[in-house]
């Protein structure tokens, strides 16, 4: 079924609820031309409207709401609301998970939009919310009261953690706390290669901090937040059901990863894309070539990772037992609702789908942006 067909068959269910690979490093959807290496496995994409082999499959159950513009993070409260910032308005808007209704928190001060950078992700703990956007000078993640006193308003951004490298490209931008208590954050080496491999640099890592920004207990180097490098553009990080953590990142032009993290390890970016088997690397898990991905948010349910594609166009299931892959990866919604941003678990088999359309990169169509509602099976 065509995208604009989808959509409308979906309008009267609403009531239920560049890339990279060229030179310059840009994940804008246009991708360089080198092709895939053929001994490398690769995966075909299913028909969404078939179930692919394999114990898991997903529906759209309905829209939860559109009309959002440039939609890039999303974090649940308690309740089941959701909020989602708006990278280029700089915005962040509280929804409704049950009408979709919109309220708008307000704007969030010192956030300078401009290529990959803006306001991105967003994570939720103990009253405060906290933010990684792009300011003048830096990447950074902030944090601002929200509920309580302050009603349904943002208070003023208090810094958290300054200094991680910006750029037109390659900002990273996924926030996210583990189930230690600590802050999790994916940045980019903003087209700056050999950043990935600095262990002095922020950019290119995966950091992990506590809620106040310090180095966390335990982190693999000495009095920095450094946890894992050699890292691309980290777009996803989630958790499996026995506090594994996976990261979805974009490739150049041969490989996009999916990664089991782990600390102190080096993910071998820019010396290698995909699969090395070199001991000093980590391969990834899994690989797609660029043109069937540009990984952006992952999320957990069901026994698999589930992964958004920019360019692919689709939701990768990516089904797992322990720390490996169970079987062939699976793709659903192809070219059905665009370019995919974010996905988040919303508990009972429950995922919540952001779409990208709107980011300068797509071809929007009436009520895109939007966030879909779906059901895993």
């Amino acid at each position: 079924m065509s995208r604009p067909a989808v959509l409308r068959a979906l309008g009267g269910a609403a009531a239920l609820v560049f890339a990279v690979g060229c030179s310059s490093g840009a994940d804008t959807g246009v991708r360089g031309t080198s092709p895939p290496v053929s001994s490398a496995p690769t995966s075909a994409a299913a028909p969404s409207s078939a179930r692919p082999a394999g114990d898991g499959r997903v529906t759209v159950a309905g829209t939860l709401t559109e009309g959002l513009r440039s939609p890039w993070g999303l974090a649940a409260l308690r309740g089941g609301d959701l909020l989602v910032s708006s990278r280029d308005e700089r915005t962040v808007t509280r929804v409704d998970g049950r009408s979709g209704a919109k309220t708008s928190l307000g704007e969030v001060p010192g956030v300078v939009p401009g290529g990959e950078g803006g306001l991105m992700g967003l994570a939720v703990r103990d009253g405060w919310v906290y933010a990684y956007l792009t300011a003048e000078s830096d990447n950074r993640i902030v944090r601002m009261r929200y509920g309580g006193a302050a009603g349904d308003r943002l208070g003023a951004p208090e810094p958290v953690l300054t200094g991680i490298p910006k750029g037109v490209v390659h900002n990273g931008g996924r926030i996210a706390f583990g189930p230690d208590g600590m802050l999790y954050a994916g940045t980019g080496e903003t087209g700056q290669t050999g950043l990935a491999q600095d262990r002095e640099s922020l950019g290119g890592k995966i950091l992990r901090m506590t809620p106040e920004g310090k180095p966390a207990p335990g982190n693999p180097f000495p009095d920095s937040v450094v946890y894992s490098y050699g890292h691309r553009n980290v777009q996803g990080i989630a958790w499996d059901a026995e506090g594994r953590l996976w990261a979805a990142e974009f490739g150049q032009n041969t490989w996009d990863e999916l990664n089991l993290v782990a600390p102190g390890r080096n993910y071998g970016w820019p010396d290698v894309e995909g699969r090395a088997g070199e001991a000093r690397f980590v391969d990834p898990v899994a690989q797609w070539p660029t043109s069937e991905a540009s990984p952006s948010g992952i999320a957990f349910a069901r026994g698999a990772v589930w992964m958004a594609g920019l360019r692919g166009e689709r939701l990768w299931r990516i089904p797992l037992s322990g720390a490996e892959r169970s079987g062939e990866p699976e793709a659903f919604l192809t070219g059905e609702y665009g370019r995919l941003r974010t996905v988040l678990a919303g508990g009972d088999g429950r995922l919540w789908l952001v779409t990208s359309e709107t980011d300068t990169r797509g071809t929007p169509e009436a009520g895109d942006d939007r966030i879909l509602r779906l059901d895993v099976r």
